[in-house]
């Protein structure tokens, strides 16, 4: 099921009134009413949630409706499991706690901790199947990741930059990144993210207790279901965290599951899947995503999809889509555009 807690709408209405929107007609749309949102534990469609704030920001014209919303975030928003990220020892901790507990936050949303010689990519990624246009949530997503960050090192946190694969917006919506962010932003960037030197991850929490943390554990997993996740769910995001490193194959996908390769095959049998379609799936989806979004070279993408080289990847695409990437990657930019 694709669910998003209610909270995930915290500001929304605030928002909404600064601009002189009326949010009521647009929440009927999405299949949303107020009375749903009372209870921030709620968990509600994902994909009426993220309906809500591409219409919102698209009849407001405020291209920045979701950065907005980021503004009157806190830890504490994401409930119970504040208590428990708020005393991990490590940066690097406290993002596990998030990954262990998405599907009781927001099931679609991938957390993704790419690291690559002294530096590491955090990164939120949708894993919506079909894709949706999304560019409000992702901004959302990415600026409340930062607010926890901050929250978990305190001063400690610096990043080096955050990235968006978008267009610079108009002069005047730059204010609302700048009072954000406390790093360089960047636009048209090849990636969206936020860049840290991968010694970050290790930096000390200063508000950690060990007991406090221990305590906070037993409390948050005696309330709070981490939700249990099918075996098609664990392999996807498997998939998704070892493709970019070009070893999203069965056997380390089985590897990273602490499973053997027949026992896996099994269970993805139990559901009717196999890997090798799954796989292509994620693929398919992942290169809609890119090409609609993105602004990398077709290598990067040939990288980010798990394949060696441009060639190998160009084979596949046109084995699959019948065109090139080139004409695949134009034809998806035009449909978004019209």
């Amino acid at each position: 099921m694709e669910l998003v807690r209610a909270a995930a709408l915290k500001g929304y209405f605030e928002v909404a009134a600064d601009l002189k929107l009326d949010p009521i007609p647009l929440m009927r749309r999405a299949g949303l009413t107020r009375s749903m949102l009372v209870n921030l534990e709620q968990m509600l469609p994902a994909r009426s949630v993220i309906q809500l704030l591409e219409e919102s920001a698209a009849t407001s014209g405020c291209i920045t409706f979701g950065l907005r919303m980021a503004e009157s975030r806190e830890l504490a928003d994401l409930g119970m499991i504040s208590l428990l990220i708020v005393h991990q020892p490590t940066l690097g901790d406290a993002l596990s706690v998030l990954s262990q507990f998405r599907n009781r936050i927001n099931s679609t949303l991938v957390l993704r901790v790419e690291q690559f010689s002294d530096m590491a990519l955090l990164r939120e990624v949708f894993a919506f199947d079909p894709p949706v246009p999304c560019r409000q949530a992702e901004d959302l997503a990415i600026a409340v990741l930062d607010r926890i960050c901050r929250s978990v090192l305190g001063s400690g946190w610096q990043p080096m930059s955050i990235s968006f694969g978008y267009e610079a917006p108009p002069a005047p919506e730059r204010a609302v990144y700048q009072r954000l962010f406390s790093c360089p932003v960047e636009f048209q960037s090849e990636f969206d993210g936020i860049l840290v030197r991968k010694a970050d991850l290790d930096k000390p929490n200063p508000r950690s207790e060990p007991a406090l943390a221990l305590h906070a554990r037993k409390l948050v997993e005696s309330l709070v279901d981490p939700g249990e996740r099918s075996i098609s769910e664990e392999v996807e995001q498997a998939i998704l965290m070892l493709m970019p490193a070009g070893r999203a194959s069965v056997s380390a996908v089985a590897d990273s599951l602490g499973m053997n390769v027949r026992t896996l095959q099994r269970r993805l049998e139990d559901e009717d899947i196999r890997f090798g379609e799954m796989l292509d799936r994620i693929r398919v989806r992942e290169v809609s995503r890119h090409f609609t979004h993105g602004r990398q070279r077709l290598t990067d993408v040939a990288h980010l999809l798990g394949y060696a080289s441009l060639g190998a990847f160009s084979r596949w695409y046109s084995q699959r889509f019948n065109e090139s990437p080139s004409q695949g990657r134009k034809r998806l930019r035009q449909r978004t555009t019209q």
